[in-house]
């Protein structure tokens, strides 16, 4: 189901756009919307001088969105021009142009490793890893999101500050919780001393499902779909690769590798560790479950499963030190 945040262009719409970014010089061959996307319209373009780019437009102003996602198009393009310039190693898409609420972008190689659900992914899943590790490399002037959105000048209070925002879109969107709010925040309380062990703001992708990955014959091309980007602890990074399991229970996870690879040292999942990658599938799945109604999903898991996920990171996350 079409998500109501994304626009519905037209081949008209799509020349304008790019008469606006390139203007006369060049012009649209051929366009077609692709699939995946959750928040914006997504369109792969052809253009008269032989390129292929990617244009990606989101909601316009007037739609009510998540508190996290004002701005997001021009998040993504800060990710992508931050990555470029600091770990051009790393691949990921080249912003082309900037406009007011889309963004155009080069065309990376390769398939999303969701679209190839049976292969080996092995290999990419380690050198995804390795991009990671330099990634974090990347230093922020503070923790939490950039903009007017949840931040603060330590992790423990930005990802408070994080989480009571989604709290604040639940009551919104009038979505009922699976678990108390109270009890919400009591995790993240019981969490502080070990979210305070981060003191420096690492740059984190945060959203690398494999719909986010690409690869070319067992080679990474691309990390895509930066717009949910933060500055935290690198332990973020290690959620969404591993969707509805726990990396910690997979210490020798080829991700695992690469990253310790990449970094020198083994990552150690000790109990500091654990409870914060319990906070952090937590949000993930409290962010998860607090869009069902913004962008219209339907999906059963959404309120079965997931509701069975969220509950078990708290209880996880609650435990005492």
């Amino acid at each position: 189901m079409r998500s109501p945040t994304q626009p519905e262009l037209s081949r008209g719409d799509v020349v304008a756009l790019l008469r606006e970014a390139f203007g006369a010089s060049v012009a649209v061959v051929d366009c077609a919307e692709l699939s995946g996307g959750g928040f914006a319209a997504v369109w792969r373009v052809r253009l008269s001088d032989g390129r292929d780019v990617v244009l990606k437009a989101g909601p316009g102003p007037e739609l009510p969105l998540l508190r996290y996602e004002r701005g997001m198009i021009a998040c993504e393009a800060a990710y992508f021009r931050l990555v470029g310039d600091r770990v051009p190693e790393v691949p990921v898409p080249r912003v082309l142009h900037h406009g007011d609420g889309w963004l155009l972008t080069t065309l990376l190689p390769g398939r999303p490793l969701s679209a190839d659900r049976g292969g080996d992914h092995d290999g990419v899943r380690e050198q995804l890893g390795a991009a990671l590790a330099r990634v974090h490399t990347v230093t922020g002037g503070h923790f939490g999101y950039t903009g007017p959105r949840a931040q603060g000048a330590t992790w423990p209070s930005a990802f408070a500050a994080m989480v009571e925002s989604l709290l604040a879109d639940a009551v919104t969107w009038h979505v009922t919780l699976p678990v108390p709010a109270d009890t919400i925040r009591a995790a993240v309380a019981a969490g502080a001393a070990d979210l305070a062990t981060v003191e420096r703001p690492a740059l984190v992708h945060f959203d690398l499902w494999d719909g986010n990955v690409l690869a070319v014959d067992g080679r990474l091309t691309g990390l895509v779909d930066g717009e949910r980007f933060l500055y935290g602890d690198p332990l973020v990074d290690f959620v969404s690769p591993l969707l509805r399991r726990r990396i910690e229970e997979e210490p020798d996870h080829p991700f695992v590798r690469g990253y310790a690879a990449a970094t020198g040292r083994p990552v150690l999942f000790d109990a500091s560790a654990g409870r914060r990658l319990a906070l952090y599938r937590m949000y993930l799945y409290l962010l998860m479950t607090v869009e069902v109604p913004s962008r219209g999903i339907t999906d059963e898991w959404r309120r079965t499963g997931l509701a069975r996920l969220l509950a078990e990171e708290v209880a996880l996350a609650s435990r005492p030190r």
